[in-house]
């Protein structure tokens, strides 16, 4: 009940905090009603690298290095929901004019065109047309030109005849209200370039944030939480341990393991804390850094994280004198479940030195 009826400073606050059910339920919940428009019009699915989890993470990335600031400066006069599945549109353009092979270049019209007339984004795209019309510089030529090319649906050879002028002169018009006028406004009031060269390159990644944490010994005290052997003992406790949902303090030979990202931008959630506190290192996202070791989640599908959860799990039985204390790696900001990436540390059930979240 309470994500039902959120304000959009409370989700925005949420996604900031790496909140896992508000990320869920509205980014990829928006991003994925965004998705199955787009992919009505391009056919997203049937292209390599633009499935869903691929381009949602992308966005999720690029939200994230400007500390989700380009969803907070929306219009007033446009919902979060809108403003969110605008920005993603934008995304999904870029990944198309670098998929020129099978698809070709997107223009402006392109992006117009994929408006359904009769939807609600629509006649959002209308509302901030007007804005633009309102309050951007320009004289009533080009109001009239905007309103009827964009919102009326006229073409240029249309407009010329109304206006009582030549084909190429309303062509020159239009070329130079979309250069000074049009894409300037959507590119500031988006806070996002049309042209992004690694919009869709495989290393382009980001952290998972979905969980918070604090002290080890915050954990209940109760010793049956555990699988301690003592010395001279001969058999562990039956329960094993699990990984505390807070951790802020690691005893010595402890490892923090955290979802992070192939770029190393440990900005949110639990990469910020293994940046902070546990020796993680800025532009490093794989691996074992002071007393933490970064696993990718934000590069795609559940199925691109399983090679580095494999290394990991290689790497820690390589080194039984290390503990590590595994979180809910996928399950923030990365938008995966406990259901989606619990399998891939099947094989880490039975190795004492990993511990694994209780959930898993």
């Amino acid at each position: 009940m309470y994500y039902q009826n959120l304000s959009d400073e409370a989700i925005i606050s949420g996604f900031r905090e790496g909140d896992s059910q508000i990320i869920r339920k509205y980014f990829y919940g928006y991003c994925r009603a965004g998705y199955y428009l787009f992919d009505r019009r391009y056919q997203l699915s049937e292209k390599e690298n633009l499935d869903f989890m691929s381009l949602a993470h992308q966005y999720a990335i690029y939200l994230m290095e400007h500390d989700w600031k380009p969803l907070e400066d929306h219009s007033p006069n446009v919902t979060l929901k809108t403003w969110l599945i605008n920005g993603f549109r934008y995304v999904v353009l870029d990944a198309l004019k670098w998929h020129r092979k099978e698809y070709g270049s997107i223009t402006f019209k392109d992006y117009l065109r994929s408006f359904d007339s009769t939807s609600d984004l629509r006649l959002h795209f209308n509302r901030m047309l007007a804005d633009v019309c309102e309050h951007m510089p320009m004289g009533r030529e080009g109001r009239l030109i905007i309103y009827l090319l964009f919102i009326k649906g006229y073409k240029e050879k249309e407009i010329a005849e109304r206006m009582k002028l030549t084909p190429s002169a309303i062509s020159q018009k239009v070329k130079k209200l979309k250069e000074d006028i049009l894409i300037p406004y959507f590119r500031k009031n988006f806070d996002m370039e049309l042209e992004m060269p690694e919009i869709m390159a495989v290393e382009a990644s980001y952290e998972d944030s979905g969980i918070r944490y604090s002290s080890l010994r915050e954990r209940s005290s109760d010793s049956s939480d555990y699988s301690i052997i003592l010395p001279g003992s001969i058999e562990p406790m039956q329960k094993k341990r699990t990984t505390p949902e807070f951790i802020t303090e690691l005893q010595p030979g402890e490892i923090f393991v955290f979802g992070s990202n192939l770029r190393g931008m440990h900005g949110g959630g639990a990469a910020r804390v293994a940046f902070q506190k546990f020796g993680a290192i800025w532009g490093e996202g794989v691996g074992l850094h002071g007393q933490s070791y970064a696993i990718p989640t934000m590069q795609g599908g559940v199925e691109t994280i399983r090679p580095y959860v494999d290394e990991f799990i290689r790497f820690a039985q390589e080194h039984p004198e290390l503990t590590f204390l595994v979180t809910r790696i996928g399950c923030g900001i990365a938008g995966f479940t406990d259901d989606d990436i619990a399998p891939l540390f099947e094989e880490a059930q039975d190795i004492e030195n990993i511990v694994l979240p209780e959930e898993w």
